[in-house]
């Protein structure tokens, strides 16, 4: 087995996590979901996500089943679906970051090159300096701007292009089965997944952590 040298790092639910008040604006906000809810939708969604999967427009179709559950569950007007998919699908909404996580960057990239891939909208790089943290990174592949999203083997395959690095000696971390750990494998990549809602629990067989200093643990075993 190869040494691994390089760990690449989706964003969203990854790095950086969602800004509930921005995206669900069109909702009044007492009937805004807490932290517990909105994690319960997401382990809901990454497990009919994940069973049925297809590789096309794999984070809009997310966020479409992700709110439709949110808007059922609420008893509100389906009809805002379409702005609550577009105002997640926007960068600038995810902003919230974990205490500690430039830290953990930083001591991780004494031992690994590190990067980006994330489905996003070609502006992730700009959040990810807003939030204090792009500068960890040597590079950010955004799907925005390659013009193919995870799971499909072409965005992987620009970003080691990047890097200049080969699959063997390369982990993703990101935090959906079916696009992050599915798509990095397929290339030949190790992977594991961030699992802070955990929806994977109950996969033993998976590789899984839920924080960045369990990252870090991991990484040492």
């Amino acid at each position: 087995m190869a040494e691994r040298r390089v760990i690449f790092f989706d964003v969203g639910n990854t790095l950086l996590f969602p800004n509930r008040a921005k995206m669900l604006a069109p909702i009044p906000g007492d009937r805004h979901p807490t932290l517990e809810q909105w994690q319960a939708l997401e382990r809901r969604t990454k497990t009919e996500f994940d069973r049925g999967m297809q590789t096309g427009m794999a984070d809009h179709g997310f966020w479409w089943t992700f709110h439709t559950y949110l808007l059922q569950q609420l008893g509100a007007d389906i009809a805002v679906r379409k702005t609550l998919v577009e105002n997640t699908r926007d960068s600038a909404n995810w902003d919230q970051i974990f205490p500690g996580t430039r830290e953990s960057l930083e001591r991780i990239a004494t031992r690994f090159r590190l990067a980006v891939i994330s489905n996003s909208d070609g502006r992730i790089d700009r959040v990810l300096s807003r939030c204090g943290i792009a500068e960890c990174f040597e590079s950010v592949t955004d799907s925005g701007i390659v013009g193919v999203e995870k799971p499909r083997r072409e965005i992987f395959e620009a970003a080691l292009r990047t890097m200049k690095a080969r699959p063997e000696e390369s982990l993703y971390v990101g935090d959906v089965y079916s696009v992050d750990y599915v798509g990095a494998r397929a290339v030949g990549m190790d992977a594991v997944l961030f699992d802070v809602a955990g929806a994977y629990r109950d996969r033993g067989e998976l590789p899984r952590v839920e924080s960045l200093q369990q990252l870090e643990s991991w990484l040492r075993q």
